[in-house]
């Protein structure tokens, strides 16, 4: 089974501004296609690891073949954290979290403002290459965390439900040094609907 590349189910201008029409073309088809192809070479030569899908090769990382095992984090992350970040993108005019996943943001957070600080410190905060990510953790409450390069929470088994791209090639063309302004303009483009939807299947 080759890995693909997802189709978007919006053209590469639906977000402007708060996501450039070039940023969006580059980001999917170079960096996102660029994981897939390598990670299908990758597993050329792995018959019996090609039918597993990329959620399990995540999760089981460390038992792959030591020779393996780096291919797959770095492109088997970057095509499994990148699919999630294309399906959680819709212009929201302002909306927010509604019924079960609002009342956990809050439950977890106190208020949907301390969430959003909190998400977007963290995201400010990862040093070079990276993501942050809203995650349900074992006791069921919600948590936010980080992590570098193509690293992806489905590695430690944490339930994921939404990662923001801080990788410079997801916003340089059009924020340049800005991370801050980048972030800040994401929140105007997180689809919530999907978020409760994926927090409803996996609670």
């Amino acid at each position: 089974m080759n890995h693909q590349l997802p189709d978007l189910r919006y053209s590469y201008d639906a977000y402007e501004p708060y996501i450039d029409t070039k940023t969006m073309e580059i980001h999917h088809q170079k960096h996102h296609g660029g994981y897939v192809s390598k990670l299908n070479a990758a597993l050329e030569e792995h018959p019996q690891l090609q039918n597993k899908s990329i959620e399990e090769l995540m999760a089981n990382l460390s038992t792959l073949p030591d020779s393996l095992q780096t291919a797959v984090r770095n492109n088997g992350g970057g095509h499994l954290n990148h699919s999630l970040f294309w399906s959680i993108l819709k212009k929201n005019q302002g909306s927010g979290p509604k019924y079960d996943l609002a009342f956990e943001i809050k439950r977890s957070f106190t208020t949907f403002e301390n969430f959003q600080e909190e998400f977007s410190k963290t995201a400010m905060g990862r040093f070079g290459s990276g993501w942050a990510w809203l995650v349900i953790q074992d006791d069921d409450r919600l948590s936010v965390m980080s992590t570098p390069n193509q690293d992806t929470p489905y590695s430690q088994g944490l339930r994921v439900l939404m990662g923001l791209d801080v990788w410079e090639h997801a916003y340089y063309l059009n924020y340049q040094n800005r991370k801050a302004d980048y972030i800040e303009a994401w929140w105007d483009v997180v689809d919530w609907e999907e978020v409760a939807e994926r927090y409803d299947q996996l609670k």
